[in-house]
C-alpha cells in the first residue's frame, strides 16, 4: 500500500512540474490545430486500473502540424492530464482500447490491477526491436516486479531510446547489405522457420550475422559465398539495423541466437523434436544440458559433443549427430568456421536444420554473463561485451563497427538504394 502511494506521490509531482513547463508550448498547440483547420484533440476510450474506461485525450495528428507533433512524439502531451486525475501513471502498461479488452482473461485482470502508463516496458522493448514476448506477458512482468527502481530505470532508458531510433513498421521480407542477403523475420517468425525445417529434415542452414561477420565476409570469399548460398541469414545486432537504415531498409526485429535459443527449447517442450549441442568447450555442452533440463524439462538434448575433435575424429562425429536423431544441430565454433563446417558437411547431416550459434553454449553454461536486460533494452549489449573482453573485443566493437559503416556508406548506389527480392524462407 505504501509503494502505491509513494508511486503516486511521484506521479503526480512529475505531472504537475511537466504541465508547468509545457502549458506555454500546449497553447501553442491547441492554436496551431485549430488554424490547420482540424479537431485539436481526439479521444480514445480505453480501460483503466480495476477495468474502469476513461477518454483518454492526445492531440489530432492529422495535417502538417498535428504530423510533426507525432514525429515528436508529442502529440501524447494532453495524457498528462490523466496522471493528475489519477486515470494513469508515468510508467505502467500500455493503455489499450476498451473493445480490445477480455475482462474473461484472467491475465487481463491482472494487467488491470495497476494505472496504465505514458510509458510501458512493452513500448521500450518495441523501440529496441526486442519485443520477443508477446505484449500481454511483457506487460504482465511489469506488474509483477515494478518498483518505484524500476519505473525510473524505464523512464530513463525511455528517454533514451527515443533519441536512437524508433520502431520499425515495415516488413520488407528481405534486408540486402554489403550483397548479403537477410531475411527480415520476426523472433515469432524465425522460430517457426526453424520448426518446419526440423520437421521435413531438408537439411537447411540458417547463419546469423553481425557486423564482425560482414567484415570476415569482406575479407573471406568462401565465407562471403556461403553466407548467399545459406537458405536463411538472419540480422543480430544495433550494427546490422544501423546499416539498415542508412540504406533506406528496415530491420523488423533484432532476432540473434542467444534470445532465440531459450524460446526454442520452449517450443520444443513436449515434443518429438530435439537439439544436438556441437561446440565450445570439454564440459561446456553438459552444461549447457543441466541448464536446459532445469528451465525447460519437456525439451530434448538428444545429443552432445565438444568442439575439441581433430579432422580425423570428424567423421565419427557426424555419425554420433546422425545416430541421435536430433532435428535441429547448434554448432558452436564461431564464425566463419562454424557457417563453413555447416556448408561442407551439411549434405551428410541427417537434420533438419544447422545453425551457427558462436558462444551461446559460454552464456547458458553459465561461463560468460549475458548483459543486463536494461541494457539489451538500450542496444548496448555490445558495451558489455567489450568490458568483459576488452583485450579480445576492442577490434571488434571500437575499430571493426567504424570499419563496417564505412563499407555500407561506400556501397550506397547512386539513386536509391534498390530491395532485394530473394525469397526469405
Amino acid at each position: 500500500m505504501l509503494s502505491r502511494y509513494s508511486k503516486r506521490v511521484v506521479d503526480l509531482t512529475i505531472a504537475c512540474l511537466c504541465l508547468a513547463i509545457c502549458i506555454p508550448f500546449l497553447l501553442l498547440c491547441m492554436v496551431a490545430l485549430r488554424l490547420s483547420g482540424v479537431n485539436v484533440f481526439r479521444v480514445h476510450q480505453v480501460m483503466g486500473m480495476g477495468g474502469i474506461t476513461f477518454q483518454k485525450l492526445q492531440f489530432n495528428t492529422a495535417g502538417f502540424v498535428g504530423r510533426c507533433l507525432y514525429a515528436f512524439k508529442l502529440h501524447r502531451l494532453p495524457a498528462l492530464v490523466h496522471v493528475i486525475r489519477g486515470e494513469m501513471s508515468i510508467v505502467g502498461p500500455r493503455p489499450v482500447l476498451s473493445r480490445d479488452m477480455d475482462l474473461r482473461d484472467r491475465g487481463v485482470r491482472k494487467r488491470l490491477t495497476v494505472r496504465p502508463g505514458l510509458v510501458s516496458l512493452w513500448w521500450l522493448r518495441q523501440r529496441a526491436n526486442i519485443d520477443f514476448s508477446p505484449e500481454l506477458n511483457t506487460e504482465l512482468e511489469y506488474v509483477d516486479s515494478h518498483s518505484a527502481t524500476s519505473d525510473l530505470g524505464i523512464t530513463f532508458r525511455a528517454a533514451l531510446a527515443m533519441l536512437y531510433g524508433s520502431r520499425s513498421h515495415k516488413n520488407e521480407p528481405i534486408v540486402e547489405i554489403l550483397k548479403t542477403h537477410i531475411a527480415n523475420l520476426t523472433m515469432d517468425e524465425a522460430l517457426q522457420t526453424i520448426l518446419q525445417a526440423a520437421q521435413q529434415r531438408n537439411a537447411r542452414q540458417l547463419c546469423f550475422v553481425n557486423t564482425d561477420c560482414f567484415n570476415l565476409a569482406q575479407r573471406n570469399q568462401d565465407y562471403k559465398n556461403r553466407l548467399a548460398a545459406a537458405e536463411v541469414v538472419l540480422a543480430d545486432g544495433i550494427g546490422v539495423r544501423i546499416a539498415a537504415k542508412l540504406t533506406g531498409q528496415a530491420i523488423v526485429q533484432n532476432v540473434n541466437g542467444t534470445d532465440l535459443f531459450p524460446l526454442l527449447c520452449r517450443r520444443l517442450q513436449g515434443s518429438e523434436m530435439g537439439i544436438f549441442l556441437l561446440g565450445a568447450r570439454p564440459g561446456v555442452t553438459d552444461t549447457v544440458q543441466e541448464w536446459v533440463e532445469k528451465n525447460y524439462p519437456g525439451a530434448r538434448i538428444k545429443g552432445k559433443h565438444h568442439g575439441y575433435f581433430k579432422p580425423e575424429e570428424e567423421e565419427d562425429v557426424i555419425r554420433e549427430i546422425n545416430e541421435s536423431g536430433a532435428e535441429i544441430l547448434l554448432v558452436a565454433f564461431g564464425a566463419p568456421r562454424q557457417d563453413l563446417w555447416i556448408g561442407t558437411h551439411l549434405q551428410e547431416l541427417k537434420v533438419g536444420i544447422a545453425i551457427g550459434v558462436g558462444g551461446l553454449f559460454d552464456f547458458y553454461s553459465g561461463r560468460i554473463a549475458r548483459a543486463p536486460q536494461w541494457m539489451r533494452e538500450l542496444s548496448l549489449e555490445w558495451i558489455y561485451r567489450l568490458y568483459q573482453e576488452p583485450g579480445r573485443m576492442w577490434k571488434r566493437y571500437l575499430l571493426g563497427n567504424l570499419i563496417f559503416i564505412g563499407r555500407v556508406l561506400l556501397s550506397l548506389p547512386r539513386g536509391g538504394y534498390k530491395h532485394a527480392t530473394k525469397d526469405a524462407r
